[in-house]
């Protein structure tokens, strides 16, 4: 996985514009965003001071994606982060939240592992084959943004299977389309 890649090399120049050293080329921070997702760790440095400004657009994007109503983190949490500097507690808030995401990547692995054991003593409920699958389709779906998660239990077991990774792939486009309908039912709430 890109885990153990050196991080992708951004450098800002002084029009402000973000220069991609792979591959030669500018990119915006929604690309910058994209790279995150994929699972890709990026490095931000001014070219003239070579001062490191990762942490300052990573923060913009988590910023962006609250402004467009997009909900990273609720306003509590906003808050005690607010506090935390206010206070002198935030040399443990970094690693609080480091130590939460670490756990919380942990548990979806896990949960997925859990979901494709054998034997499952719940193999033997009619019908817990076709939930499992669902299930898996769905995690899939939800954490596939999620850096860590990489879905390969279930990718494991559908090589074996070439036409339930066709309908698999079915499965997994109507449920996409599914919770594209339910955002935007909430968007409009």
């Amino acid at each position: 996985m890109a885990e153990t890649q050196k991080p992708l090399l951004i450098k800002r120049y002084a029009s402000r514009r973000l220069y991609n050293t792979e591959t030669s080329d500018y990119v915006t921070l929604e690309d910058i965003s994209g790279f995150i997702r994929k699972g890709r760790e990026v490095q931000i440095i001014d070219l003239k001071s070579g001062d490191d400004l990762t942490r300052q657009y990573l923060l913009q994007i988590v910023a962006e994606h609250e402004s467009k109503g997009e909900s990273v983190l609720p306003t509590n949490v906003l808050n005690d982060l607010v506090r935390s500097y206010t206070t002198g507690v935030h040399s443990v808030v970094p690693q609080f939240l480091a130590a939460s995401f670490d756990m919380l990547r942990d548990s979806q692995s896990k949960m997925v592992q859990n979901l494709t054991k054998v034997p499952n003593p719940m193999a033997t409920v009619p019908g817990f084959d076709a939930m499992r699958k669902q299930q898996e389709a769905f995690l899939k779906t939800i954490m596939g943004g999620v850096p860590g998660w990489s879905g390969k239990a279930d990718a494991a077991n559908s090589e074996h299977e070439p036409a339930a990774a066709t309908k698999e792939s079915d499965e997994l486009r109507d449920i996409k389309a599914q919770l594209a309908e339910l955002q935007k039912k909430l968007s409009k709430l």
